[in-house]
């Protein structure tokens, strides 16, 4: 399933396209999908699956039915059928695991969705398909300065060639409705193709178009994630992260995926807390809530009136307090049961080097000329 810059070396070491990621050669792709049944034989008196998964520019995956007499495997291509010409694609997934996936995904057998392979992809199609994917970049440059002299609002982010190089298909996002009429006349008349305008939100804007995150590593739309999912600030909230929209949103403009990977936890976690509404009674005044730590199951609390001084209690502490209040009884203060701090003794037996020394050690020593000089202007000046 690797492409090329993947392989191994003569000497047998792994030589790796170094991207982690998706790969210009278009074999290393965030809907590969590895195939642990491709060794595996059907059971006796089962035929093989008649069903096959084929990719198209990384962009979508769809599940073909091909004929008996055709057995493609994963990694050929196939002309697929479609209105008015043919596609080429790449075949990613067969056999029975194509199957599980069709399950997974909720797609019949007899389902309209499913396309016909008609033959494998000859050299002279093969030639016409890299054609048609080499000048997809020159082609959306021209498509973006039709755009732009047409002066409309909107951002073509991603061009796509059918097999056959007779259609293209271009995606856009805009935040409104867009007239493009015009547009596509233009593009039609400058590149001679039938034109098709897919508009697309902005998460998969940003998956087609790549970059890097704020952590560092490429963004998981276009690495790894497939399924974009809606995020809203009820997720901050519940990790008690800052609503502050400069820190939580992803270069699509919109909150960041990954509030959604460890939500559940911390949803998990909540249940153990009592609610931030429940006001604490006591014989000193009324404890209100301010922060919490999760990990640590620390709450603050602070008396109405005394915002300034927080007392730090245990979730346990914070439960018996609530169980007498509800039994009408006040506890005499929420400094009774404060959790104290157990501060840690410091290892004696080990001493680490870089907090004995200072750090200045490493800059090149001063000279004490200029130094001497300047003490000497000073006392002349003073005479």
């Amino acid at each position: 399933m690797s492409c090329s810059s993947c392989s191994s070396t003569k000497n047998g070491s792994p030589r790796g396209c170094q991207n982690n990621g998706t790969c210009g050669s278009d074999s290393c792709n965030k809907l590969t999908v590895f195939d642990w049944l491709e060794n595996m034989r059907p059971p006796q008196g089962e035929e093989d699956c008649s069903f096959v998964e084929v990719r198209f520019k990384n962009s979508r995956k769809e599940f073909f039915r091909f004929p008996k007499e055709l057995k493609p495997q994963a990694g050929s291509l196939v002309i697929t059928k479609v209105d008015r010409g043919y596609d080429l694609g790449k075949v990613t997934l067969a056999g029975a695991l194509v199957a599980v996936q069709m399950k997974r995904k909720k797609i019949k057998a007899e389902s309209d969705k499913i396309g016909t392979i008609l033959r494998l992809a000859n050299q002279e199609e093969i030639d016409i398909w890299q054609a048609s994917r080499a000048k997809e970049a020159e082609v959306q440059k021209r498509a973006r300065e039709l755009a732009i002299a047409l002066k409309l609002n909107m951002k073509l982010s991603d061009v796509e060639f059918q097999g056959d190089g007779k259609k293209a298909t271009f995606y856009y996002s805009a935040g409104k409705r867009v007239d493009f009429r015009q547009l596509i006349k233009d593009m039609a008349r400058a590149f001679s193709i039938r034109i098709e305008m897919r508009q697309i939100g902005l998460r998969e804007e940003a998956s087609r178009l790549g970059g890097i995150g704020s952590c560092g590593r490429e963004l998981c739309c276009s690495t790894w994630l497939t399924d974009f999912r809606s995020v809203n600030t009820a997720a901050a909230r519940y990790q008690q992260l800052s609503l502050n929209p400069q820190k939580l949103a992803g270069q699509c403009g919109r909150l960041k995926c990954c509030l959604n990977y460890e939500l559940e936890v911390y949803r998990s976690a909540l249940k153990s807390f009592p609610k931030a509404e429940v006001k604490l009674q006591t014989e000193k005044g009324i404890g209100v809530f301010q922060k919490m730590d999760i990990f640590k199951g620390l709450i603050w609390y602070a008396y109405k009136g005394e915002w300034t001084t927080w007392h730090k209690l245990t979730v346990s502490a914070v439960k018996e307090i609530i169980e007498k209040n509800k039994a009408n009884q006040k506890v005499t203060s929420l400094e009774a049961y404060v959790e104290e701090e157990v501060k840690e003794e410091k290892n004696k037996l080990f001493d680490s080097g870089v907090g004995q020394d200072s750090l200045k050690r490493f800059d090149p020593p001063r000279s004490h000329s200029k130094r001497n000089k300047r003490r000497r202007f000073e006392s002349k000046a003073k005479k």
